[in-house]
């Protein structure tokens, strides 16, 4: 559905640069990096907002590189909304079909699909300042898809919500997703978002992509430093690997598998290392003693660091089990990681794409 080759972008020293990516049809796919990234200039260059110095963008198997904004076939939503203050929500909505001829029995039809998926029937005759964030984002929604677009583009659309309408916000993606045959593509730094939408996406950094592929993989096994760092796993270590040890300075771990390669990283999620006030029984592998060298409370979770050798583990618990453990500085811990959890990755054998 869209497919960008060899695109090249500079704005001031700002510099895009995409070798390579394809995004199904009906696809739901999640783009992720941090601030500054190019995350919007991709999403508005596939939109036909930008020129671009080179590449070609295609949409539907049609090339729309250097087309007008109106023959990309697509519909974007900002954060921002960008309502029309003086127009109700009916007249927001209908705007953009009257450039495209649709009869008035195909426009009601869209408009009842529409207002029953996204719950905006009893909305039509307010003026945007009247609107919640959440009922502006679902008519902005709603404005963008009702001209049947092959493709949607999100840019961080739950931003500036508070966590009640940012969820009705996904529940009501999710329904549009599928109940249309809307290509979705939308930029996000929640990693929430991305879990529960999407299947596949990718992350951006400094205008290059890092990697590309199932969002599962993505979280679970980063191909470079960037990505593990942007992704969660706060354990990131330089490895040296014997077929399936890696010995990360004095610690060594067991791998789930042999490998093939003489030194790397290995990456660990803080969630998936355990911490026990006792020794781990000798079946478990992976299991080490340390010392917490620090505490940080997350409110719903904490942080906490074990020192162990010449390495220190960052670890996420509940607050139940720091209030169990009774977790503090400079106590004795034990910790533990199954092999399984312990991700292996040589950045250099990684070309960006």
């Amino acid at each position: 559905m869209i497919r960008i080759e060899n695109l090249d972008i500079q704005l001031l020293k700002f510099h895009l640069k995409i070798k390579n990516l394809t995004i199904g049809k009906r696809d739901f796919f999640m783009l992720m990096g941090p601030t500054g990234a190019g995350k919007t200039v991709l999403l508005e260059a596939i939109a036909g907002l930008i020129p671009i110095g080179a590449g070609k963008i295609f949409i539907n198997e049609r090339n729309v590189t250097g087309l007008p904004p109106e023959k990309h076939g697509v519909g974007i939503v900002y954060q921002d909304h960008a309502l029309f203050p003086h127009l109700n929500v009916l007249e927001n909505i209908l705007y953009g079909l009257r450039f495209h001829g649709i009869p008035i029995r195909e426009r009601e039809k869209r408009l009842g699909q529409l207002s029953d998926l996204l719950n905006i029937a009893h909305l039509q005759r307010r003026l945007p300042v009247n609107l919640s964030g959440g009922e502006k984002q679902r008519v902005a929604l709603a404005r963008a898809l009702i001209v049947r677009p092959h493709v949607i583009l999100l840019d961080e659309p739950f931003s500036a919500l508070d966590p009640g309408f940012r969820e009705d916000i996904r529940n009501a993606l999710k329904r549009l997703h599928d109940n249309t045959d809307t290509t979705f593509l939308m930029v996000t730094h929640d990693f929430g978002d991305a879990l529960s939408l999407a299947d596949r996406g990718a992350v951006l950094d400094h205008g290059t992509l890092q990697q590309t592929g199932a969002i599962q993989d993505i979280f679970q096994k980063p191909t470079s430093i960037a990505v593990a760092e942007f992704v969660g796993m706060k354990n990131i270590f330089k490895a040296t690997f014997q077929d399936s040890m890696a010995d990360l300075g004095g610690i060594k771990m067991r791998l789930d598998r042999p490998l093939d390669k003489n030194d790397g990283y290995v990456a660990i999620r803080p969630e998936d290392i355990r911490v026990a006030k006792n020794p781990f029984p000798p079946s478990q592998l992976n299991s080490f003693s340390g010392i917490v060298t620090a505490v940080v409370n997350h409110g719903f979770t904490y942080e906490i660091q074990v020192k162990t050798g010449s390495i220190t583990f960052k670890v996420l618990i509940t607050k139940k089990v720091w209030v169990d453990l009774r977790i503090r500085e400079e106590i004795n811990v034990f910790v533990s990681i199954d092999a399984s959890s312990i991700h292996s990755f040589d950045p250099l054998e990684v070309g960006f794409l």
